[in-house]
């Protein structure tokens, strides 16, 4: 008789499954709580202690780790083996249906415990699963109940291809691979090691895209299998599919925006900040930001950090947009944004996860660092210029600061009064990307504060911000000629303040 050994955390299916095997002859062998689901549905199921001959010991940790279990696994369908499984009283298994120990819900659950997470790390699950995986040319292995109604028509038609078995024992792989992988993480976190020797990353799915940047590329969007934060855990309300493009843009404004406590609103286009400000509420934030650079906003990413109510949306729906992005839409909003079909609108829970590091592939490998992200460090501010800075222009310097961060490097932002005037983004020399900013913002550029990501290599850009009437000047400083950008800080009048801080963006 064939034989079948199930054994599942998830029961999705599983009684369905189970009963088109019976119909086709096989023998159910299961354990614990599938055993008495089964039983309890009607299927014909023995306990896997019947086939081994041995109860199951240490809490339930040894029941699977048996010869007679691994032994009709693992053995080819070879006559050799097949003579040491009768010597030794052995059935073969044919399909083996198993799914792991809920491991990520377990630590992912608030409070839980070091001895709770340790109790949901399978190992009698995963043996079985790659032995089965291993010895696919006679053994189907099913992971996931997806994958039951298929084995079940395979079965059916009376014969499995190879390269469907092939398929199921990558799925296997990828199973354990991803579950150890969780485990690694975990186990990572709690010893706050950041960069290990050996590091490992699962994501799954979450759909594919239409295509990535360009339209000959091919794309999709995964998550960490243990992440809790971000754009992953998006709602979308309404509007059409993301794009790769809308995905990466969105991120960017998400994250300057959770930066700020005051409400505040950021405009995203191609990767960079073209508008952001800070108002009372999230409608007033978003029309200073879209006046900022209303005609970089066409076709932007907006994201807030407040509620979106009903005022808002309206101001929102009123030029081109491609994607809203907030941590709550009220009903009353939602319905504004209805009337733009495609606008696409997300709800994004904000904060939850762990510190963020980044990952970014090279030809044959990644590199890795801590994220650009979290508090400035107000402290490190030193002034360096017989020209004071006022509150005003410290609380600017302090919000451009947060700004400059994620602008592309070179980077020169304007700003004043808690909103961006200027923003010269990815330039190859700095005093290109302050005549940027500086041209965009105008008139408006007298009397403002401008931040840069990295020091003034010469006194140039220093001597542009003077033409432009820019008050104070917010920069890291370290350039071998610091002391003649300083001096021409003083000719003019001009607060200069370093922080010691280089934010470059690549």
């Amino acid at each position: 008789m064939r034989r079948a050994l199930i054994s599942v955390s998830d029961k999705t299916g599983v009684v369905e499954f189970a009963r088109g095997l019976e119909e086709l002859g096989y023998e159910i062998v299961s354990t614990g709580g599938t055993y008495d689901t089964l039983r309890g549905a009607g299927v014909r199921a023995v306990k896997v202690a019947e086939v081994t001959g041995f109860a199951e010991i240490l809490d339930g940790r040894v029941k699977t780790l048996h010869p007679a279990i691994h032994g009709g696994i693992l053995a080819r369908r070879t006559p050799e083996h097949l003579r040491q499984l009768e010597a030794c009283g052995i059935s073969t298994i044919d399909v083996v249906a198993v799914n792991l120990y809920p491991f990520r819900e377990t630590v992912q659950r608030p409070g839980v415990t070091l001895e709770e997470a340790v109790e949901n790390i399978d190992i009698g699950g995963p043996a079985m699963v790659r032995a089965a995986a291993k010895n696919f040319e006679s053994v189907l292995v099913v992971v996931k109940p997806a994958f039951y109604p298929a084995v079940l028509d395979h079965l059916r038609a009376g014969a499995v291809d190879a390269e469907f078995r092939m398929r199921l024992a990558l799925e296997a792989y990828t199973h354990t691979a991803a579950y150890d992988a969780m485990v690694s993480e975990y186990l990572r976190g709690l010893l706050g090691i950041e960069f290990a020797d050996t590091m490992v990353m699962a994501g799954e799915k979450l759909y594919d895209l239409r295509y990535g940047e360009n339209p000959h590329q091919k794309a999709a969007f995964y998550r960490q299998v243990l992440g809790r934060s971000g754009l992953p855990l998006a709602r979308q309300l309404n509007g059409k599919e993301l794009s790769y493009n809308n995905i990466l843009d969105a991120e960017a404004a998400l994250a300057l925006v959770c930066e700020f406590e005051q409400p505040a609103c950021v405009i995203v286009k191609h990767n960079n900040p073209c508008g952001v400000a800070l108002a009372d509420d999230a409608a007033g934030a978003f029309e200073r930001a879209f006046a900022a650079d209303p005609l970089s906003a066409f076709g932007g990413i907006v994201a807030v950090n407040r509620v979106l109510d009903e005022a808002a949306a309206a101001r929102m729906v009123e030029p081109f947009l491609e994607v809203i992005v907030a941590p709550q839409v009220e009903a009353a909003a939602l319905e504004v944004f209805r009337q733009r079909p495609n606008l696409r609108v997300l709800e994004v829970p904000t904060g939850g996860g762990a510190p963020y590091t980044e990952w970014r592939t090279v030809e044959g490998g990644f590199v890795m660092q801590s994220a650009d992200r979290g508090p400035v460090e107000v402290g490190a501010m030193k002034q360096v210029t017989r020209a004071g800075v006022s509150e005003q222009q410290r609380r600017d310097m302090v919000f451009g600061w947060h700004v400059m961060r994620y602008v592309k490097s070179n980077a020169i932002v304007v700003v004043r009064d808690g909103v961006t005037l200027g923003i010269g983004a990815g330039q190859m020399n700095r005093v290109g990307a302050a005549r940027l900013a500086l041209e965009q913002a105008g008139e408006k550029a007298a009397g403002a504060v401008m931040v840069s990501d990295a020091f003034f290599p010469f006194k140039d850009t220093v001597e542009l911000a003077a033409r432009y009437g820019i008050s104070a000047i917010l920069q890291p400083g370290g350039s071998v000629r610091d002391a003649e950008s300083i001096e021409e800080c003083d000719r003019h009048g001009i607060a200069m303040v370093f922080t010691g801080q280089r934010h470059f963006k690549h």
